[in-house]
């Protein structure tokens, strides 16, 4: 299998080198990942000339445009010590990412739309590659340039699974950064971080880039059952950036990733909601978790007067093996395995016009081919029995999408957003599985096959009209207010446990989202102010519900629901050097219509949506504040969360929390000494809670925790 794997990676990258070599011969147009402006003051390396792109799809400046976003960049990346995307989690309004236990899944829930179990509500691009599958979430954010989070339906533009909002991560260029930087660190629990990245260029119009990290931790919680750690985990990654600009008006680029993570996972433990107290980890088979990801893209970029065509091609392949101890107890009684492979292909090509007329105009097509085959054994050990589940689940889509702005509708300033979205989608299940009983004394293959399952092959296909409509006002001073409706999409699919063929899959999902906002500088742009309110119907929700037998849970079209919220942001330049940022987001998410048996769950919170959501920070830079210092940077932030409700009937909560986090820096010449501390008033909460059997289980959050860290950039 390790063969295959390198094959498939190996024959993904030679596929997209290719097509660089292709499309500087012939002329094809590809878009390269866009860039912000630099705002890290702990970095010495210094920004070239660059040519303007804007980002793939995007049209102006996103403090402009009719979308409630938050960004980060380069600078706060670094000061607040964000390494993963769980760590924007509440820094964000009505964003939450749950700490699952393990790098398997990273479920992302933006205004109270998002998905634990299926495909994610909440789309994934790493400079404007896609990730579908929520196992590829969550990778390290070193040598990031910056992330920016639309909060909403973005389905007109970037389609499926994007039905709460969209995170797009972007590297840095080349081009655009000179320099190289080595980092190494140690915190709490024997953490270990090592960095190194170099980006060079060649000429004038040919950069490179190189990159790589190493992560290690002896994990924050024991399993007092072996008296091992269970959480333990090695982390490497890898990545190569290459762009080359053969003319003023083509910019080409390719960029490949490698990461592997392998860990320990699932610090579950029983968990009394009447006291709120979390008993010790202890069971006695170990909890594993094991992924290699490569992703590999090229994109192309032409610009001409009135016009730019762009394309971006994608490979990505993603191999993992789980392992989980699903009974909790130091009892041989269930242990579950699980294979996963998935390979994707996408390719997506636009034109849009570059004009600063009243109308501008974006048409685009995008096309995906996505292999997941799977594996699943469970085993009853009390029984000596094993479920074994196959399945190969090939998919297709294929769209097309629109989107026009007409500007100074009879007043100026007056603008309107016009967009459509057309996905079509073939998905196919080619399943098998069955029982298998052992008769002798050893569970390695010997045995017999029992109640066998017949292979049988299921085919779905969806078709979706995807809209948008936004009118928006701009002020001479710069601010705006708009109003939008839009339409969120997510695709159906399979259940792999079922009791009937009408339980082998599920129907798509969709939502309407209702907003209104406003963006406004003042004091002479020393404050950023930004306000949205948001109501959202969710029709033919996907939600998990027990099989009639109990035996297993299934995913069915079992309800609807309503989101309605608001959103503030606010960023102050209080003085010179001196930066305040509050974030508030508030979210009342309940179902309108949802049985499960005999419960009615109307009016019922919905599950993993925070009530709340709240940041402070303070960053302060002061230059020279004493002899042989060069710079000193101080970032102190508060995080709050609450109130999450566990399951549909909102028996058992976590109220409201907040994590204090710090971090200090001091530079001097090519040199930054840093030091952090996470969790400052060890704060006890539950992180993640579900139901098993008849056992309540909790996983406690990650523990006060302290660091430090050398960095050298040339």
């Amino acid at each position: 299998m390790q063969k295959n794997i390198k094959t498939v990676v190996l024959l993904g990258n030679i596929l997209l080198c290719a097509t660089t070599v292709a499309a500087a011969h012939t002329g094809s147009l590809v878009l390269s990942a866009p860039e912000s402006q630099r705002n890290d003051s702990t970095d010495r390396r210094h920004r070239l000339e660059e040519l303007v792109v804007m980002p793939f799809k995007q049209e102006k400046d996103l403090s402009l445009s009719p979308i409630a976003t938050s960004t980060f960049n380069a600078g706060m990346i670094k000061n607040r010590n964000i390494t993963d995307i769980k760590d924007i989690s509440a820094a964000v309004p009505n964003l939450f990412v749950p700490d699952y236990g393990s790098r398997l899944t990273s479920p992302v829930y933006i205004r109270g739309i998002g998905s634990k179990i299926n495909s994610p509500s909440v789309g994934l691009y790493v400079d404007d590659m896609p990730y579908f599958e929520k196992s590829a979430f969550d990778f390290n954010l070193s040598e990031i340039d910056r992330i920016e989070i639309l909060r909403g339906p973005q389905g007109t533009l970037y389609g499926r699974n994007t039905m709460g909002g969209l995170i797009k991560v972007y590297t840095r260029s080349p081009l655009k950064y000179q320099g190289t930087m080595l980092r190494a660190g140690m915190g709490s629990y024997l953490g270990i971080d090592a960095d190194a990245a170099h980006y060079g260029k060649i000429n004038n119009r040919l950069g490179y880039s190189v990159s790589a990290n190493y992560h290690h931790t002896n994990g924050y919680f024991k399993n007092h059952y072996t008296g091992k750690s269970v959480d333990e985990q090695n982390a490497a990654s890898g990545r190569i950036r290459l762009e080359w600009r053969p003319s003023e008006q083509m910019q080409i680029g390719y960029n490949t990733n490698l990461d592997y993570i392998n860990q320990g996972g699932y610090p579950y433990a029983v968990y009394d909601p009447a006291n709120g107290r979390i008993a010790d980890v202890s069971y006695n088979d170990p909890g594993r978790y094991r992924r290699l990801m490569s992703t590999s893209g090229v994109s192309v970029n032409y610009q001409a007067a009135a016009y730019s065509i762009n394309s971006q091609t994608s490979f990505q392949h993603l191999n993992d093996r789980q392992a989980i101890d699903q009974d909790f107890t130091d009892e041989a009684l269930y242990y579950a395995r699980q294979w996963q492979s998935q390979n994707m292909i996408s390719e997506e090509f636009n034109i849009k016009s570059n004009s600063h007329s009243r109308y501008s105009w974006l048409f685009g097509v995008f096309a995906f081919w996505q292999q997941i085959d799977n594996c699943v054994w469970l085993d009853y050990l009390n029984k000596r029995k094993r479920s074994e589940k196959n399945y190969e689940l090939p998919t297709q889509g294929l769209a097309f999408y629109h989107q026009s702005v007409l500007q100074d509708l009879g007043l100026k300033g007056l603008s309107l957003t016009l967009g459509l979205r057309y996905d079509l989608e073939w998905a196919r299940m080619d399943y098998s599985g069955g029982m298998r009983q052992w008769t002798g004394t050893e569970t390695d293959g010997t045995g017999e096959k029992t109640t066998p399952l017949e292979p049988f092959l299921s085919k779905l296909h969806f078709g979706q009209l995807i809209p948008k409509v936004a009118l928006q006002y701009s002020f001479p001073s710069s601010g705006i207010v708009y109003a939008s409706v839009s339409k969120g999409y997510k695709t159906g699919g399979f259940n792999t446990s079922f009791e009937s063929p009408e339980q082998r899959s599920f129907k798509p999902e969709y939502s309407w989202n209702y907003e209104i906002g406003a963006k406004h500088p003042f004091f002479d742009n020393r404050m950023s102010a930004e306000l949205a309110l948001f109501f959202i119907d969710w029709r033919n929700q996907q939600i998990t519900q027990p099989l009639p037998s109990g035996k297993g849970s299934m995913l069915t079209n079992a309800g609807r629901s309503q989101s309605k919220g608001a959103e503030v942001s606010i960023t102050y330049n209080l003085c010179k050097g001196l930066t305040l940022t509050t974030n508030y987001g508030y979210t009342h998410a309940t179902f309108l219509d949802y049985k499960k048996g005999e419960a009615d769950y109307r009016r019922k919170h919905l599950p993993f949506v925070p009530e709340h959501t709240f940041t402070a920070a303070a960053n302060y830079t002061l230059p020279h504040p004493f002899k042989g210092v060069d710079r000193l940077n101080v970032n102190v932030d508060y995080n709050g969360n609450g109130r999450i409700y566990w399951k549909e009937d909102n028996i058992v909560s976590q109220p409201f929390y907040g994590l204090l986090n710090a971090k200090v820096s001091l530079s001097k010449g090519i040199l930054t000494l840093s030091a952090w501390a996470r969790n400052i008033t060890a704060t006890d909460y539950v992180a993640f809670y579900f139901e098993s059997g008849n056992k309540k289980l909790a996983q406690k959050g990650k523990p006060f925790t302290v660091g430090a860290d050398v960095q050298l950039n040339f």
